[in-house]
């Protein structure tokens, strides 16, 4: 024991690592009030670093090859059979990273709609709510790019028509594309620079926005479900009365949730890895053909909100653009909620009737507009869009104004336990 603690003295006198502990783990005080909507962000954590090892195994053996073979199948394709056939465990590990990209999106939106009940993006917590954002778009950019690697038909014409996007910018657009591509067309110079970017440079950049989060979070210090500063009232030791450390009593109920969230996972990724053509398109079984397109063309699910509102929206002068400044808009506009809520009181609990219905119409029209971006175009699909994306950009504007005269609640004075 005693040359235990002489090897951590002799680190911590070169290493703050004792020192760190305590500050983010054993003496960061977390409210003794949550609930299960702050699961979401230990298992976002937890999503991640399998994402991380299952892509650093499967690019053992993928190879960015955008060329047919003999066969007439192209290099990357031939890979991805390679690893789900000949691979020991190999399809396990395939599908343990197509359904972790999908279930990085669900726990990352269940986290974000925690922040949006709960006031989670209101002073002091605004830079953690921006950093969170910023995840949010690198997270976007990596699984679009991700999405291109094993180069079938969905995986090659849903790149094709998300890049085109960027031949609509006025000026720029053409050189932009081609910048993108690294081509006049989707290629194997494409191929190489998204796989560039999905497993070098979009990791690093996403977990250095995921240790900006954690470092401002613990900070400023966790939002609770009643939205209270637990700092208010302290003992004689300074520790907040209405807080308990974050381990042993966090850490043992975030196991528990873990482990549910993992047999969850490892159910979908044994029985049904494609979930019904939602995960993994079945089009993305045929290897890509510039010469065919297929009959529909959509992203994956946690795109198709967006993609919903591009479709709805009416060209101008026979142009996407408008489209393109919405899709993008509906993301951008996410970034100013903590100035657009002017309301000082932060959780659902406390907050106006009006407020609940906007948020939950919010919540609503979102999934609706995810639902028919997934869909063939229709004539009543592209209203319910329109309609949806409006009721989507009306809530911020609802905000701006129910919150500046906003007839609330009395917030308790410490944390409660409904």
């Amino acid at each position: 024991m005693s040359q235990q603690n002489g090897i951590m003295g002799w680190i911590n006198d070169r290493f703050p690592l004792t020192e760190t502990l305590e500050y983010h783990v054993t003496r960061y005080y977390a409210p003794k009030n949550f609930n299960f909507w702050y699961y979401f962000g230990i298992l976002s954590s937890v999503v991640l670093v399998m994402q991380i090892v299952t892509g650093i195994v499967l690019t053992m053996n993928y190879k960015p090859d955008g060329f047919h073979n003999v066969n007439g199948i192209p290099g990357a394709f031939a890979s991805v059979e390679y690893i789900m056939r000949e691979v020991d465990w190999g399809w396990f590990v395939r599908y343990m990273h197509s359904t972790g990209a999908s279930a990085f999106f669900v726990v990352v939106y269940l986290h974000m709609l925690r922040g949006l009940m709960y006031g989670s993006y209101k002073k002091p917590r605004e830079l953690i709510w921006i950093f969170g954002m910023l995840i949010y778009l690198c997270l976007m950019a990596e699984a679009f790019m991700g999405y291109l690697l094993p180069w079938g038909q969905m995986s090659f014409w849903g790149a094709q028509v998300i890049v085109n996007l960027f031949n609509t910018i006025p000026f720029v657009g053409e050189a932009l594309s081609v910048w993108v591509r690294g081509d006049y067309v989707i290629s194997d110079a494409t191929l190489n620079r998204f796989f560039a970017f999905h497993v070098i440079a979009l990791p690093l950049v996403l977990i250095g926005l995921v240790v900006f989060h954690l470092v401002a979070l613990h900070h400023v210090g966790s939002n609770n479900p009643d939205g209270v500063d637990i700092k208010k009232h302290k003992d004689a030791n300074g520790i907040p009365l209405d807080g308990i450390e974050f381990h042993p009593y966090y850490t043992v109920k975030d196991t528990f949730g873990v482990v549910v969230f993992l047999a969850v996972f490892f159910a979908v990724v044994s029985f049904a890895p494609e979930m019904g053509g939602y995960f993994l398109e079945h089009a993305n079984f045929v290897p890509a053909d510039p010469l065919k397109t297929p009959e529909h063309i959509a992203p994956v699910w946690y795109f198709t909100p967006f993609y919903a509102m591009l479709r709805a929206t009416p060209p101008m002068f026979g142009s996407a653009f408008p489209g393109v400044i919405v899709m993008f808009g509906a993301i951008a506009v996410l970034f100013f909620l903590p100035w657009l809520d002017r309301n000082e009181t932060r959780s659902i609990r406390y907050r106006s009737k009006a407020f609940k219905i906007w948020l939950w119409l919010f919540v609503v029209s979102f999934v609706i507009l995810g639902y028919y971006g997934i869909q063939a175009p229709s004539t009543f699909g592209t209203i319910m869009s329109r309609i949806c994306t409006l009721i989507y950009f009306g809530y911020f504007v609802a905000i701006w104004f129910i919150s500046g005269n906003e007839k609330t609640q009395p917030v308790p004075d410490r944390v409660t336990y409904k």
